[in-house]
């Protein structure tokens, strides 16, 4: 019996994907070809794709070689983007305005004298970004327990997420702080800074897999959003995570009735469509 297929409501592109990949492409055409400080979005397909269109990616200002420079959706440090006006080169910035919110966030938190605590992945480019606005006050962590070395705990404490995380998990990771940080005089200062898309996707992602008997998220392995989905959805049934319809297992259909599908914010809806026409042709 052929398995029961069923998409995720909210799939492919995110608002802040598809206009920061609209915005490149309209600039490499404009100017023949630029620079990406960063990958724009952490999809091999779609980097591919710009790489034709005449958009090469660069590590750091050092690199640059053309006269226009894009900064990358995960957005950078008020440093990088000041060395980029110094440089005089044309700057195309595709910052998503949710990323920019949280930039915004820390810069006032920090002004205000708080000290900045993302939750978040301290490696990942978005956060040192939202780090940067804060002027260097501030850490990232996913663990609560680091705000205690912390000698001593800071009285005024601004806490952000970065913007893919679960709610759920910043919730707890909130708590534990107040409990932390909560002494005589202290002030806290919470601010919501997920982004309104990513949560969206995920409750649709962790309601289907509750349905299912198989879930397919289709991502970029260093895509965070798309790692999120796949801890969701692995609460609640079976589930794999797949760049491309190449990476289906045949064994994991094995006994399924129903397989739902879900997406990372940057994966094309090509990608999707092929994961399901090869599903069809393994479950014929």
């Amino acid at each position: 019996m052929k398995a029961r297929q069923e998409k995720a409501k909210e799939i492919g592109f995110c608002f802040g994907v598809r206009r920061a990949i609209e915005t490149l492409e309209k600039a490499a055409k404009e100017s023949g070809a630029l620079d990406s400080l960063g990958e724009v979005v952490h999809n091999e397909r779609v980097l591919r794709g710009l790489a034709r269109k005449g958009v090469r990616v660069i590590k750091s200002p050092a690199d640059i070689e053309r006269n226009t420079v894009a900064i990358s959706a995960h957005g950078a440090t008020p440093e990088v983007e000041a060395e980029l006006r110094s440089r005089k080169v044309k700057i195309v910035d595709t910052t998503c305005p949710f990323v920019r919110r949280a930039q915004i966030a820390a810069r006032r938190l920090a002004g205000a004298g708080f000290f900045v605590i993302v939750f978040g992945e301290a490696g990942h480019q978005e956060v040192k970004g939202i780090l940067g606005w804060a002027g260097g006050r501030g850490l990232a962590t996913l663990d609560a327990e680091e705000i205690a070395n912390l000698k001593p705990i800071p009285r005024k404490l601004g806490i952000l997420s970065q913007t893919t995380q679960i709610p759920e998990n910043f919730i707890k990771f909130v708590k534990r702080i107040v409990e932390l940080g909560l002494t005589k005089d202290a002030e806290i200062r919470i601010i919501d800074t997920i982004c309104h898309d990513i949560r969206q996707r995920q409750a649709v992602s962790a309601r289907l897999a509750k349905k299912v008997d198989l879930m397919l998220v289709v991502g970029g392995r260093s895509s965070a959003n798309t790692r999120r989905l796949l801890e969701l959805s692995s609460a609640e049934t079976e589930a794999h995570q797949i760049e491309n319809a190449a990476e289906i297992e045949p064994g994991w259909l094995k006994g399924k009735k129903s397989i739902g599908i879900t997406s990372g914010t940057s994966t094309p809806d090509e990608t999707i469509e092929e994961v399901m026409e090869r599903l069809d042709a393994l479950s014929a």
